[in-house]
């Protein structure tokens, strides 16, 4: 007597049909208006959170930042750096980590729909998954080393020969939660490649 099984095609249908909204959705808001942004083609980014050491707005004035260095830093220990007119090199450097972290992103999406796809088969414990649960972990490692490293370089080279660079010190601040769950991936990775070698060898011997 057989199981009906919880999971439908039209469970899956939904399934993918999510992963790949949200493949689009960051496609077009991370990645391709940033990019269209950084050349000029639309509004670009103008503004970066950093962590500022003083209250203040530097240099001086708002119309000395203008005509001096077209930046100005406001706030408290999370400031805003603002540029009034960013250059080609300072649109790019600004999209840089947002672009970066979507594209990371767009590959775990990427991996994710593939898994959903051997979901038809009715069997999502295949080598292949294993693999791809590999990749994401490492992925996601990866974007837990980045998210952090790529804002503090971009602004570093933003304010480097300006008077904000008194101001902005070099910061990388780490957190575990996504080194964690990159490790989680990687051990769940595990127990898909160990698991689909024991039914292969255990269908060898039937």
């Amino acid at each position: 007597m057989g199981t009906k099984s919880w999971w439908s095609r039209t469970d899956n249908r939904r399934l993918e049909a999510a992963l790949g909204l949200a493949t689009v959705f960051v496609g077009v808001f991370g990645v391709l208006l940033p990019v269209l942004g950084a050349v000029g083609l639309i509004d670009p980014v103008d503004t970066r959170e950093v962590k500022a050491e003083t209250t203040t707005r530097v240099p001086g004035t708002v119309t000395d930042a203008v005509a001096g260095h077209g930046m100005t830093l406001t706030g408290t220990h999370r400031a805003d750096l603002v540029f009034a007119h960013p250059d080609l090199s300072q649109r790019l450097l600004l999209a840089l980590p947002e672009v970066i972290g979507s594209l990371l992103l767009l590959v775990v999406l990427a991996l994710l729909l593939q898994m959903a796809g051997t979901l038809r088969g009715g069997d999502v414990f295949v080598p292949k998954n294993a693999r791809r649960l590999s990749a994401i972990g490492l992925t996601v490692l990866v974007q837990a080393v980045l998210s952090p490293v790529l804002p503090a370089l971009t602004t570093e080279a933003l304010v480097s020969g300006t008077p904000m660079a008194d101001q902005i010190p070099l910061s990388v601040t780490f957190t575990g939660e996504y080194v964690l769950l990159a490790f989680l991936i990687l051990a769940l990775g595990e127990v898909f490649r160990r698991g689909t070698k024991l039914r292969a060898d255990t269908e060898g011997l039937v």
